[in-house]
C-alpha cells in the first residue's frame, strides 16, 4: 500500500462504505482517476470500488504469487466469473476451450451462465483415462483456434496433474489466452504466470485462508490491461471482498506455506496408508508412483509436494458393500 500516516504493524480494518473527499475539486479529481481503474487509487471513494484493507491483503497475495497484481473477490466462483467475463464482448463469435475434468461448480457455471444465459460457444477437452493426450490437445487447439483456454493444475476430483507448461506453449501458438485454476497446487508448488499463463485464479477459501472461517477468491496476473478490466467488472457487479474477511485472510497468509507444506506431507503419508489397505480399491494421489500423472506432477510441481487432496474408492462390488466399509 502507499505510505499512510499509520504506525500500525498491519493495515487495520477499514469498514468505511464511503471515504471523505474534502472539496469539490478533490472529489472531481478522485472520480476522474477512478476511471483509470488503478490497482490502488490515490484517494479511496467507495468500498465497492477499492478498500485499503482489501488492497493490503491483495499485496500479500502478490508476494506469494510473484504477480504484478491480485484482485480479491468474495468467493472462488466470483473470481471465476470475473476472470471469464472480462474476455466477453457483445456480438463477438469466438470459441472457448475448457478441460472437462474441472470443479463441478465451474462446469455448472459454464452450463447455466456461459452457455444458457450468455450464448457462448464452449468446447471441452476430456482426459484419456486419468491423464491427458497432449498430441490430441495440440490438434484440437490448432483446429478450433480458441480465444481462451481454461484448465486446472491439479484437477478436481481425479487429481490429474496437467503439464501446464506444454499446454500454455500450445495455446500460445494460436494466440489463445490461458486461465489456470491453481487452487489445489497453490503458488507454493507451481506459478503458472512464470510460464506464460495470462491469469491465475484461486479459491482462497481453501489453502490460502486455511481456517474455514471465510470465503474468498483471487485473480492474479501481470497484464495491466486485464487488471483494469477486472477492476471495472468487479466494481460494477459487486464482487468485492469485505474488509473484515480481507483482514482475516491477510493474517492467515502469514502461515500459508508452513500449513500447506505440512498438509502435503500428511497427505502423502495418508495416501500411502490407504494404498496398502485391502479395504480401499483405488487411491488417486499424484505423489504415489501408481498415479498416471506422477511423473508430470514431479516435473511441474518441482518435487516440493503433490498437494493435499486425496481421492479414493472403497473396496466392494456393490454400493451396499462399499457403504459397509466406511
Amino acid at each position: 500500500m502507499k505510505k499512510r500516516e499509520i504506525n500500525s504493524a498491519r493495515t487495520p480494518v477499514y469498514r468505511d462504505a464511503g471515504f471523505e473527499l474534502p472539496s469539490a475539486e478533490i472529489t472531481s479529481s478522485a472520480f476522474a482517476a477512478e476511471a483509470e481503474h488503478e490497482r490502488e487509487p490515490d484517494r479511496y471513494i467507495y468500498s465497492r470500488y477499492r478498500n485499503p484493507t482489501v488492497v493490503a491483503a491483495e499485496e500479500a497475495i502478490m508476494k506469494t504469487e510473484g504477480s504484478q497484481w491480485a484482485l480479491l473477490s468474495q468467493s472462488g466462483m466470483a473470481a471465476i466469473d470475473i476472470a471469464l467475463s472480462i474476455f466477453q464482448e457483445a456480438g463477438k463469435k469466438s470459441r472457448w476451450l475448457f478441460f472437462s475434468e474441472i470443479y463441478g461448480g465451474t462446469l455448472s457455471y459454464i452450463s447455466n451462465i456461459l452457455e444458457k444465459r450468455r450464448g457462448l460457444h464452449i468446447d471441452f477437452f476430456s482426459p484419456d483415462g486419468n491423464t491427458y493426450d497432449y498430441d490430441l490437445l495440440a490438434k484440437t487447439i490448432n483446429e478450433i483456434k480458441p480465444e481462451l483456454l481454461y484448465f486446472e493444475t491439479v484437477s478436481n476430483p481425479l487429481l490429474i496433474v496437467a503439464d501446464g507448461r506444454r499446454i500454455i506453449k500450445e495455446a500460445r501458438k494460436q494466440g489463445t489466452k490461458v486461465i489456470v485454476d491453481n487452487t489445489f497446487a497453490t503458488s507454493m508448488l507451481w506459478k503458472p504466470l512464470d510460464d506464460g499463463a495470462d491469469l491465475v485464479i484461486h479459491s482462497a477459501t481453501k489453502y490460502l485462508s486455511g481456517h474455514g472461517n471465510l470465503t474468498a477468491g483471487v485473480i492474479c496476473g501481470n497484464d495491466l490491461s486485464l487488471m483494469q478490466k477486472a477492476i471495472e467488472y468487479r466494481k460494477f457487479v459487486g464482487h468485492m471482498l469485505s474488509p473484515d474477511d480481507a483482514y482475516r485472510l491477510q493474517t492467515q497468509l502469514s502461515s500459508f506455506e508452513l500449513r500447506f507444506k505440512r498438509q502435503c506431507e500428511n497427505a502423502m503419508r495418508l495416501a500411502a496408508m490407504l494404498h496398502s489397505t485391502p479395504f480401499i480399491e483405488r487411491v488417486l494421489y499424484p505423489g504415489l508412483g501408481s498415479h498416471e500423472t506422477h511423473h508430470t506432477a514431479t516435473e511441474i510441481l518441482g518435487g516440493k509436494g503433490y498437494g493435499a487432496m486425496i481421492t479414493f474408492d472403497l473396496a466392494g462390488k456393490t454400493a451396499e458393500e462399499k457403504r459397509s466399509r466406511r
